[in-house]
């Protein structure tokens, strides 16, 4: 038995000690996206703070941060103060909260990504 282990852990040491074949899908994986570069050049330029700023002003004039509140609150009444995890009250807000955002606010921020792609040549 002691016999086996040797070899197989032996077999085992060789094979991590040899470099990895090279894989084209691998070198294909270390190029970004297009969304991944869309994601830097954003964050590059403040672009993506800046949206965040305008949404978080929207939803809150809109008053959707009100009632995802009410939503959080009336979750955690219904199963107990102390029954609930911050991942449970996570699965059980988010579908609501994304498919109440209002339209126009989706329209307004989908118009300003258009408009910094366009100016920045993407």
């Amino acid at each position: 038995m002691c016999l086996q282990r040797t070899r197989s852990f032996r077999t085992q040491r060789h094979s991590v000690n040899r470099p990895p074949t090279p894989d084209a899908a691998d070198d294909q994986e270390k190029q970004p996206s297009l969304h991944e570069i869309i994601n830097i050049k954003m964050i590059e330029s403040g672009e993506k703070e800046r949206l965040m700023e305008l949404l978080r002003e929207r939803l809150l004039e809109c008053g959707w941060k009100d009632e995802m509140q009410n939503l959080c609150r009336t979750f955690i009444k219904k199963e107990g103060r102390n029954n609930v995890t911050l991942d449970e009250l996570i699965r059980a807000i988010t579908p609501k909260g994304r498919a109440s955002i209002p339209d126009s606010v989706k329209a307004e921020l989908l118009q300003r990504i258009r408009t910094f792609l366009v100016s920045a040549a993407l």
